[in-house]
């Protein structure tokens, strides 16, 4: 009896510090994190509210109101979303933060740059396991826009052309107020932020101490048939899915060189995970600004759902119209 406790209270002493372990790795990381994208929110934040102030942004509108409407959004919202897409969700949410916008516009913006934004890096990587880049950005920006469109549908963007005139007839204040105002905005975002980074982490890394990724993982294996992907690809997504395409993207190239799938499949893979990939941190960060949490995760689940069942009909139907002439002959 007296081994039998030795073991157990070494066993759980291990497990304490594998604990301990776990969530200081996580304040470690969380804190990392934090740091990292205030570099890249303070200078986005405060560049797209010295844009507004001056009016630059106004004297746009000419040239992206067209693309604008058709997403049911004002020629403003055009910053965040190129930001987005070059920078990342990080800069997207800094550009949002700090002009007027309705919640409902937020909504649709943030349900686009959750699906296409740092496209340039991403698409490269997408580009060194198996696809195009080209296609990966393609297999990205044509989802977005009509699942924004779809999304629009079912809330009150309002009108787009009414808010910029709103805002062109509101007083410039002196440059100071300005800065002061933005510095509140960013201070308030900045602190939920820091709350949400640091509680994901710990909670990821402590989950990683107690061994119990893999068990997660293996949760997901049912969704396979779901998404209409090949199980063989199952690190690759799983790894995109958690942790993103950059995060991720060792394990992504490492394994798409393996040559386990064919190019259908990597294709139907490299859409999926295009679409909706680091489904905790992103959406995560978006709760931030006030959104509700069933736009910021369903409809990019079911756009990556739906546009790979659509891509894998296609090439079954053009299979069969290929077929057709030889059979009949």
């Amino acid at each position: 009896m007296g081994d039998f406790e030795t073991i157990l209270a070494g066993a759980l002493m291990n497990t304490g510090h594998h604990l301990r372990d776990g969530l200081l790795s996580g304040i470690h990381k969380g804190w990392r994190g934090f740091v990292w994208m205030m570099k890249i929110l303070v200078p986005i934040s405060l560049f797209t509210a010295i844009l507004e102030w001056s009016g630059w942004i106004s004297q746009l509108d000419f040239v992206v109101q067209p693309i604008m409407k058709l997403l049911f959004l004002p020629p403003m919202a055009a910053l965040p979303l190129l930001i987005g897409a070059l920078t990342g969700v990080y800069g997207g949410i800094a550009a949002m933060a700090v002009l007027p916008f309705t919640l409902d516009q937020m909504t649709l913006m943030a349900i686009f740059i959750l699906i296409f934004h740092n496209v340039v890096q991403e698409s490269i990587i997408q580009g060194k396991s198996g696809i195009h880049p080209l296609k990966a950005l393609l297999f990205r920006f044509i989802p977005a826009v009509f699942t924004v469109v779809l999304a629009a549908q079912f809330l009150d963007p309002g009108d787009g052309e009414g808010m910029t005139k709103a805002v062109l007839a509101t007083s410039t204040p002196p440059f100071g107020e300005m800065l002061r105002s933005w510095g509140g905005t960013m201070l308030a975002l900045a602190f939920k932020i820091f709350l949400i980074i640091m509680s994901l982490l710990i909670i990821l890394e402590l989950l990683r101490a107690a061994g119990l990724i893999d068990r997660i993982v293996r949760l997901f294996k049912p969704l396979f048939v779901l998404f209409g992907l090949n199980p063989t690809g199952g690190i690759i997504w799983i790894a995109a899915l958690l942790f993103g395409l950059t995060y991720g993207a060792a394990v992504i190239v490492e394994e798409a060189k393996k040559g386990h799938l064919t190019k259908d499949e990597l294709e139907r893979l490299h859409l999926s995970i295009g679409i909706n990939h680091s489904i905790v941190e992103d959406p995560t960060l978006f709760l931030a600004l006030g959104l509700g949490a069933f736009w910021l995760w369903l409809p990019r689940l079911a756009a990556a759902i739906v546009a790979v069942h659509l891509l894998r009909f296609y090439r079954v139907a053009m299979g069969r119209r290929h077929r057709s002439p030889a059979a009949r002959d």
